[in-house]
């Protein structure tokens, strides 16, 4: 890195950060991540240990990202399924992923197993 930045230069996902707040204060609280290494990203994932992707689905739906755009994988651990995408809200790139579990079936399935 060249120079140093300043808590000013991360004002973009911060401020959709507050934008989020306020415009959707009854969805489920995310895991936020804002980083000087990416200074105009906002991360935000929602973990369900149980009960799919419903988080993911609502917060997808809020920031108004077309269906067709999530990517969907299952982790090398075959336990974890992953949905992600992107967007741009208040300015911000927003990058959206959702965790769960995947059912135990399922993961036999996953590994090429059954």
């Amino acid at each position: 890195m060249s120079a140093i930045l300043t808590l000013d230069a991360l004002s973009t996902p911060l401020r959709a950060l507050r934008l989020l707040a306020v415009d959707f204060p009854g969805l489920p609280a995310p895991v936020v991540d804002v980083s000087s290494i990416y200074p105009d990203r906002l991360s935000l994932s929602v973990h369900t240990s149980q009960g799919g992707f419903a988080a993911f689905e609502a917060w997808r739906t809020a920031l108004g990202i077309d269906p067709a755009t999530v990517d969907f994988h299952v982790q090398c651990d075959h336990r974890t399924g992953v949905l992600s995408a992107q967007t741009v809200y208040g300015g911000a790139d927003i990058e959206l992923t959702g965790y769960t579990q995947v059912p135990e079936g399922a993961r036999l399935f996953a590994a090429g197993v059954a």
